[in-house]
């Protein structure tokens, strides 16, 4: 299932390579705390809106575990595969600094993970702080295999507001009666548009506006005069959603873990794989008042799409127990709010526009103000032919829908692209030629053209470390106008403009902004206009770019950015853990994880009558024993407390 193994030579060079990094890492980063969890991927029988399935869940959860640590923390998570689905796990929004191999998408830097078998993902948080979260990142299965990811800022360091009297994730999902597997299984055999989830949910909760679902509900209790940090996260495959708690005013401080300007709204506007954290301050005095929040989707694409509305319950504690106890939530006073309109694109872009970096002292915006190489993507739907002659499909006159950028559908290769390229074997897997812009231009906003084919291929955009860059990425009409949430791998990148209609090269760059604009992972390509980000290449590795509506990715909406190293040790990426998974046949990763500590240290020893101070192991002479099985990883810490550098050889 697309594991690949090397000659002995190319892979003792790779191994070798790899026996380097512990002098390429500065040693101020094992400072830090690391964390250790396990997920394991095992089915689960979930009821919702009267409906039992067996569903992929991380440790019989759904939503699965929040993931908490702190900025600089090492994040060591051992994933399990007890289930039939391959599967690989995303840390999205968590930049990879150097650690490529950890990023997860399936096939672009690591082989899946086989049934039976496990993985470690190790990186650390490096410069990060805020809400983020992980998903599946293979076929479909994120449908049920996310949850939140929550870094603190570092001991000491508080937050740029004042600090909320709780913090409270909410996580947006959506919710298919049937197997999202197999949902998305009909669509790409018969070329048409998926079956529509049957619910959006809160923290997995669809809630009482649903049938059957009234127990079900997402309930918040909130006392009177009171700050909560609400952590809003869309992990849902396939719409934005508009956001709102009846009667009360929300602050947004941050998107995609980086913090905002604060400015206060009615309503929240946040596309899949993107998170924003909002401040909610209590009403005084609201004894036993009940509020609903909602969420319904925002609009621009003509296919069908889930038109329901998801609701939880923002409730105040009663000034009485009681009475707060005995009291039917139907005779408390119910306030519902008022969502934009379905396609409201002046809200959205209204909102959109609000967004600003702190750009201070303490929190720079670190705009690149010089660009090295300018990118002009576009990005919608198109076709591709019936793969079979005798078949009539169910796309746009008889074919099957697809999806591109610069017209080129992004066909998944069966070896990871980022094994690939490091073990120099690119050929037949991948071509280092994607178009730095459309190879025939057209009015992309204006009468589509005759032909609504796309090519395919598996096509990477090779920047040189350190390269700044300029991407323009234009939505168009050729299949008609949508909005697209597009989501970039391994960086954050600043929104310097977006407008509608066609990008002009000649005058929309005056009006950038490059002194405060927001800097995010995940933005939204205007319907029927676009959008410009910069960023700099600072991070070696395979990057995979996609929209973050699931069924444009599984059309084919993606690609990928291959960085190269730089020429200094800390301009290369870590290969250790690149090596463990795609270049090792998958049985050999069944083994446990042994887990030892080496404490460095003097200590007095006397033999012959003399005593003396020797350095020793755990104050130990000879060492302690380290015992494992064939097929086990090991991972040992080594902490250096004497004047002697030090290295252990095994």
């Amino acid at each position: 299932m697309g594991v690949s193994l090397l000659s002995s030579p190319e892979f003792l060079r790779l191994f070798l390579l790899s026996l380097i990094t512990l002098c390429l890492i500065p040693q101020h980063v094992f400072a830090s705390i690391t964390r250790h969890y396990k997920f394991d991927i095992k089915q689960q029988n979930v009821t919702r809106l009267c409906h039992t399935k067996s569903i992929v869940t991380v440790n019989g959860q759904f939503p699965g575990p929040q993931i908490v640590a702190r900025e600089g923390d090492r994040v060591l998570i051992k994933v399990v595969n007890h289930v039939q689905n391959n599967i690989s796990i995303h840390w999205h929004g968590i930049r990879q600094l150097r650690s490529g191999w950890a990023d997860g998408p399936a096939y672009v830097t690591q082989c899946p993970i086989q049934s039976g078998n496990s993985y470690v993902y190790n990186f650390t948080i490096t410069g990060q702080r805020g809400t983020l979260f992980w998903h599946a990142h293979i076929s479909w299965l994120r449908s049920t295999v996310y949850g939140p990811l929550i870094i603190l800022p570092k001991r000491g360091v508080p937050y740029p507001f004042a600090k909320p009297y709780k913090e409270v994730p909410i996580i947006f999902g959506e919710w298919w009666n049937a197997d999202p597997e197999a949902v998305i299984s009909q669509a790409l055999q018969t070329g048409g548009g998926p079956n529509v989830s049957d619910a959006y949910t809160f923290n997995g909760l669809p809630g009482p506006l649903y049938n059957c679902s009234a127990k079900d509900a997402f309930k918040l209790k909130v006392r009177s005069g009171k700050t909560y940090l609400l952590r809003l996260i869309n992990a849902a495959l396939n719409d934005e959603l508009f956001f709102s708690i009846a009667n009360h005013t929300l602050k947004v401080v941050e998107a995609d873990a980086i913090y905002v300007k604060p400015f206060d709204t009615d309503t929240v506007l946040i596309a899949p794989g993107q998170t924003t954290n909002v401040l909610l301050k209590t009403k005084p005095h609201f004894p036993s008042a009940t509020f609903f929040m909602t969420a319904r989707p925002y609009v621009t694409g003509l296919g069908t799409f889930d038109n329901s509305t998801v609701a939880g319950i923002l409730e105040y504690e009663s000034t009485s127990k009681a009475l707060h106890t005995t009291l039917p939530m139907k005779k408390l006073p119910l306030f519902k709010p008022i969502l934009p309109a379905l396609n409201d694109t002046s809200f959205a872009t209204k909102f959109s526009n609000k967004l600003r970096s702190l750009a201070n002292a303490q929190f720079p915006a670190n705009v690149p103000q010089k660009v090295d190489r300018h990118f002009f993507f576009t990005i919608g739907l198109g076709t591709n032919p019936c793969s079979s002659n005798n078949q009539t499909c169910q796309g746009p006159n008889g074919t099957m829908f697809a999806a591109s950028v610069n017209n080129v559908s992004f066909a998944m290769p069966t070896t990871a692209l980022l094994q690939a390229h490091f073990s120099g074997q690119s050929n037949g897997v991948y071509s280092p030629d994607f178009p730095s812009s459309p190879i025939i231009p057209f009015n992309y906003t204006g009468t589509p053209p005759n032909d609504t084919m796309v090519g395919n291929g598996t096509k990477l955009m090779v920047l040189p470390y350190n390269t700044s860059v300029e991407l323009v990425m234009q939505d168009t009409s050729i299949l008609g106008a949508e909005s697209h949430p597009l989501h970039l791998h391994g960086f954050n990148f600043f929104v310097v403009g977006q407008g509608f209609g066609n990008f002009d090269r000649n005058k929309d760059p005056a009006n950038f902004n490059l002194v405060d604009p927001v800097e995010r992972n995940t933005v939204g390509v205007p319907s029927g206009g676009w959008v410009a980000i910069r960023f700099v290449a600072d991070n070696p590795g395979v990057w995979f770019m996609h929209c973050h509506l699931e069924i444009h990715t599984s059309w084919g909406l993606k690609m990928a950015w291959l960085v190269l190293d730089g020429k200094l040790p800390n301009q290369r990426l870590f290969l250790f853990s690149f090596i463990t998974l795609c270049l090792i046949p998958q049985h050999a990763l069944a083994g446990i994880t042994r887990h030892y500590k080496f404490e460095i240290k003097l200590q007095n020893v006397t033999r012959l009558c003399h005593t003396k101070s020797i350095i020793t192991v755990n104050g130990q002479f000879p060492g302690p024993r380290i015992i494992a099985r064939e097929g086990d990883q090991l991972l040992i810490k080594v902490v250096n407390h004497v004047q002697n550098n030090i290295s252990i050889h095994w």
